[in-house]
């Protein structure tokens, strides 16, 4: 992580804190040393920012600072707070964080009076856990995958037991309301496939890409095949 993209992360907690944090949670949160919280609280407070410490105890903004706050009402919470909470419950480790932090950013923003609301899941709104290390496996590794057209090795275990390992290029994840799903087109069978996550045994990377066309991409799958499943 950046300087800059640190610093912004600090007055974030600071600003979402109404008690005081400490350099160890804020190291913690930020996977840093405790030094280089120090330094970076120093150079916050040098560039203006109304910083408080006390040795010993932690850190914490000026209730006197301030800035313009977003107004959500209350059906916009709700809205946000099930979508971050889906993220974090049913997505990968990565996307779970960025979760966290998008729903810090709006909370260290909101008025005073919307603070409950934006920290509380409504009780007729509810997001079961769905397991989500094992229905979302491997789905950061294959985000970064789709995202840079990477060519896969998958070994793969089907419903009925049968195994086999395919070399495939990752399209797109659905979410079927109970697990995630691979949409990808398979070199072994020359055309579309769908792997469900939880049953992806090894993932491997292959040392090559692969370009979608007209004819192999994502739409194209979703337009002709529907919810049509391997």
């Amino acid at each position: 992580m950046r300087k800059a993209e640190r610093l912004f992360q600090i007055l974030t907690l600071l600003r979402s804190r109404r008690t005081v944090i400490t350099a160890l949670e804020l190291a913690e949160k930020l996977e840093v040393s405790e030094r280089t919280i120090y330094r970076d609280i120093q150079a916050l407070s040098l560039s203006g920012m109304p910083i408080e410490s006390e040795t010993g105890v932690g850190y914490r903004l000026k209730s006197s600072f301030s800035i313009p706050p977003l107004m959500f009402d209350e059906s916009e919470l709700e809205a946000l707070l099930l979508g971050v909470r889906m993220v974090q419950g049913w997505s990968g480790e990565a996307l779970g964080k960025a979760a966290d932090s998008a729903l810090q950013k709006i909370h260290s923003v909101l008025p005073e009076r919307l603070h409950h609301e934006s920290v509380q899941q409504p009780e007729w709104l509810l997001v079961p856990d769905m397991h989500r290390i094992k229905s979302a496996k491997y789905s950061d590794q294959l985000r970064d995958a789709i995202k840079n057209k990477y060519v896969l090795q998958i070994h793969y275990t089907r419903e009925d037991g049968e195994k086999s390992h395919r070399d495939i290029w990752p399209l797109g994840m659905v979410y079927w309301g109970r697990t995630w799903t691979l949409i990808a087109w398979c070199e072994k069978r020359d055309d579309y496939r769908m792997f469900r996550l939880d049953r992806i045994k090894k993932l491997d990377w292959l040392n090559r890409y692969f370009e979608t066309t007209e004819k192999c991409n994502l739409q194209h799958y979703l337009s002709n095949h529907g919810e049509n499943s391997h």
